[in-house]
């Protein structure tokens, strides 16, 4: 595909339409872990966990409304992480371009990973790594032939997960309203409230809570990247992030109430999708197959979201950088897209394929991938500190897109950020990865430091 240099005034095109951006937004905040994860973090905390989950979503909202006053000030930034090479000076800027890119790519090799395991759920017989070539190609391809085509198979992977939620919270209102009896009692509200308490399980479990809840909001700034892409995304923009807080209460704190309503909280079992539990209990004897569908279309389309963002990331690092060998990756092809920075996302996401055909290091890439995790709250605190920064600079747009109480609602989810890391050295399952994240932190923003120039 033939290709043009990056000058300033080129940018990738915008494709989206407004139908596109609200349904993403709403799918962008359904995680995959909501659908396989949420029956331990309902065993770790019991009905504590739509606290926790709502917590975290207003903390997740304020770094989204961070995010987005910065790009209504300035829509011809392509990505949020422009404005911290801007406020906060070429080497923060490199710091966080790099480990932003690398860290979306290794989530985009986890969830690589995770279809291929969802594909042999029926097709048990199938290589893994042939499943991961094939998907990445056609995902790949998706991302090559327009930011249009993106967008509607980004609306059809979030209908699916919407619909798979509606109808959870459809069959249980039915199921409570009928009096349904199951074989672990009646569906009623009241088992969610009887025997309430905040810390069922104690209070390390209920802070464990935080650390497994935060990892299913990661990736919402992609939202904000994507409202970029419109046409006009002074009006979509603050549309899609204003209505977030709105949707995790429905679609989060709503199936999470509906599950503890149909299942006895106490009984839910933490090593089993309480959606294929709940549905089975329904009488969905297909129900396990049902959920594996939607947390099929959950994983290719977070890894969908993946290519797109990480290579607008990469487009955007290499138009800056200085080095030579990067510059091939800040071109456009004459549809405006970023092709070579597409292709470079879609190489290393691809070393997963390499990655489970050789079990030696099956291991290492867990390590990686959790500690590329841990390095999202790093990130967080870094757009909130350059958001500030914005705020005291002469760009800042006093009748924009304004975050409310920007002097209490930015220290206190600092602050809440940090509490967060600071857990994850309390729990064995993830004090090493954090380790690692923190090396990575002491040892690349060093490196990033040191260097004359941002290159």
């Amino acid at each position: 595909m033939s290709t043009e240099n990056h000058t300033a005034g080129s940018q990738p095109t915008k494709g989206l339409q407004n139908r596109h951006v609200q349904l993403i937004a709403i799918g962008g905040t359904i995680g995959t872990g909501l659908f396989m994860g949420a029956g331990s973090s309902i065993h770790f905390a019991g009905p504590a966990i739509l606290l926790i989950y709502a917590i975290i979503g207003l903390a997740m909202f304020v770094v989204m409304r961070a995010i987005g006053e910065m790009l209504y000030a300035d829509p011809n930034h392509h990505t949020f992480i422009d404005f911290m090479t801007k406020y906060l000076g070429p080497r923060t800027g490199f710091f966080t371009r790099w480990s932003y890119w690398l860290t979306v790519a290794f989530m985009g090799m986890a969830e690589l990973t995770a279809i291929a395991k969802y594909i042999q759920f029926w097709f048990p017989a199938w290589p893994a790594w042939i499943i991961q070539v094939v998907v990445l190609l056609i995902l790949t391809g998706v991302n090559l032939i327009a930011v249009a085509l993106y967008g509607e198979t980004e609306f059809w992977f979030a209908m699916i997960k919407i619909v798979a939620i509606l109808a959870l919270i459809v069959t249980g209102l039915i199921m409570v309203f009928t009096g349904f009896k199951t074989p672990v009692g009646t569906v009623s509200f009241g088992n969610v409230i009887n025997h309430f308490e905040l810390f069922p399980n104690g209070v390390g479990n209920f802070v464990n809570g935080f650390q497994m809840v935060m990892f299913a909001f990661v990736g919402m700034e992609f939202i904000g990247m994507t409202a970029a892409e419109t046409n006009n995304p002074r009006k979509v923009l603050p549309k899609a992030i204003n209505q977030i807080p709105w949707r995790i209460l429905f679609f989060y704190l709503g199936a999470l109430f509906i599950i503890m309503t149909i299942y006895p909280w106490r009984d839910i079992p933490a090593n089993q999708s309480p959606f294929v539990a709940v549905f089975e209990l329904a009488g969905i004897n297909w129900a396990a197959a049902l959920v594996n569908f939607v947390v099929l279309t959950s994983a290719a389309s977070a890894l969908n979201s993946v290519l797109f963002s990480a290579s607008r990331n990469f487009y955007s690092l290499a138009a800056e950088a200085k080095a030579s060998w990067l510059k091939p990756f800040a071109k456009l092809s004459p549809k405006q897209l970023p092709v070579n920075a597409i292709f470079a996302t879609a190489l290393v996401v691809a070393a997963s394929a390499l990655i489970s055909v050789i079990p030696s290091i099956t291991n290492a890439f867990s390590f990686v991938t959790s500690a590329s995790t841990d390095l999202f709250l790093m990130i967080y605190v870094l757009t909130l500190v350059t958001y500030w920064q914005y705020r005291k600079s002469s760009d800042y747009l006093s009748d924009g897109f304004k975050m409310w109480a920007p002097g209490v609602a930015v220290p206190v989810t600092v602050a809440f950020f940090a509490f967060i890391y600071i857990t994850l050295f309390f729990n064995p399952d993830s004090k090493v990865p954090a380790i690692g994240a923190t090396i990575w932190l002491v040892v690349f923003g060093l490196i990033s430091w040191l260097k004359p120039k941002a290159d």
